[in-house]
């Protein structure tokens, strides 16, 4: 059975939404491998009044995008550099347990 992706983190602000993904794949040695996707929609009513989904943005839109791209930025950002402190962290206990 094949599992659905689910979104790791959204940022939204009116109909403009960054949403951040979790993928796996495999580098050229054959390692599985996990990395970051982002995506950017517009959400808009079409003339039926159904959401329809976009990822063409109005000008007016932009100043919105632009919020939701650099909060998904920022906690990109932070988040790695939380996993590189844990991972020094951890270093720093082997090396005074060893000592």
């Amino acid at each position: 059975m094949e599992s659905r992706n689910v979104p790791e983190k959204k940022f939204s602000t009116g109909v403009i939404t960054a949403t951040i993904w979790q993928n796996q794949g495999k580098s050229r040695t054959g390692e599985v491998i996990g990395y970051r996707t982002v995506s950017l929609q517009r959400r808009y009513k079409d003339k039926n009044g159904l959401w329809q989904t976009a990822g063409s943005f109005r000008v007016n839109d932009l100043p919105k995008a632009k919020l939701v791209l650099g909060k998904a930025y920022e906690y990109l950002v932070l988040r790695e550099q939380d996993n590189v402190s844990s991972a020094y962290d951890v270093e720093e206990d082997i090396i005074e347990e060893v000592i």
